[in-house]
């Protein structure tokens, strides 16, 4: 049997890919995706000339909708998201999010996680509903966002759980840019092919010279998953996830199009 990869890769050259996430029907990040970008990590690495890659959606609606939140048939052995987001942010390539659609929970956290986010004006929703649904974010917002946001908004983002348009993402900080929708995609191809004209070990030197002051620990990213993976135990969580998935929550529909509304009615 053939699986169909939830990760499309386009090698526009040796020095400039393109990723398109395609996991209908609302590109949930399930587990399938967390191993794919896992693979894809290790191509980026072994990739000698690669020195930027961006991330797009294929559905203008979600460009990752949020994470799974029906617990697997099979317990998951593959890499782990953590792992491939620090590795990721470490790498000597250079990551650009194009967001188009709506990306919450860990659909954020992957953005959160690239070196560029750039988001289209009308059609992009960024949220972390994480504690509306009863549980905590485990995959680095509560690490990531401050250091973008500062401790206040990341606090407003978080234990509202409320959705925000790209305008108030750029103004917080939270992406690079809100452009129109129409201007999206040829300014991030512009952004892109700059940087994959310019000398990989100039790039590669200047982006681990930020790194040095502007990620998070290893053990506080380590202490936020862990306290996700408890909160998913918690009796009142079980409940509000329940009642979340019995109203269409991971369908396609009014709730997920509006799920920073929907969440606090319950």
């Amino acid at each position: 049997m053939t699986t169909v990869s939830p990760l499309r890769v386009v090698e526009r050259s040796p020095s400039y890919w393109r990723v398109t996430f395609d996991s209908p029907p609302i590109n949930l990040v399930t587990f399938e995706v967390f191993a794919a970008l896992g693979d894809l990590v290790e191509r980026m690495e072994a990739a000698e000339d690669l020195k930027v890659v961006v991330f797009d959606s294929a559905d203008p609606d979600f460009f990752l909708a949020h994470f799974d939140m029906v617990p697997p048939k099979t317990p998951y052995t593959g890499p782990a998201w953590l792992d491939t987001a620090s590795r990721m942010a470490r790498s000597r390539v250079i990551t650009i999010a194009s967001i188009r659609g709506r990306a919450r929970g860990v659909g954020s956290e992957f953005a959160l996680a690239c070196d560029m986010r750039f988001a289209s004006r009308e059609n992009a929703v960024l949220g972390q509903p994480e504690v509306g649904a009863g549980v905590t974010p485990g995959g680095g917002a509560t690490e990531r966002l401050p250091l973008l946001v500062g401790r206040g908004r990341a606090l407003e983002i978080i234990a509202g759980a409320d959705d925000f348009d790209a305008d108030t993402a750029e103004r917080y900080g939270w992406i690079n840019r809100a452009l129109p929708d129409a201007e999206l995609d040829a300014h991030v191809d512009r952004v892109a092919t700059r940087v994959a004209s310019f000398d990989r070990r100039a790039l590669a030197e200047a982006k681990a010279l930020v790194n040095r002051s502007t990620l998070p620990s290893e053990a506080d990213l380590a202490a936020g998953a862990a306290t996700f993976r408890t909160s998913l135990t918690w009796p009142e969580a079980r409940d509000r996830v329940g009642r979340l998935l019995r109203r269409g929550m991971q369908q396609r529909g009014e709730l997920e199009y509006r799920l920073g509304e929907h969440i606090a009615d319950q």
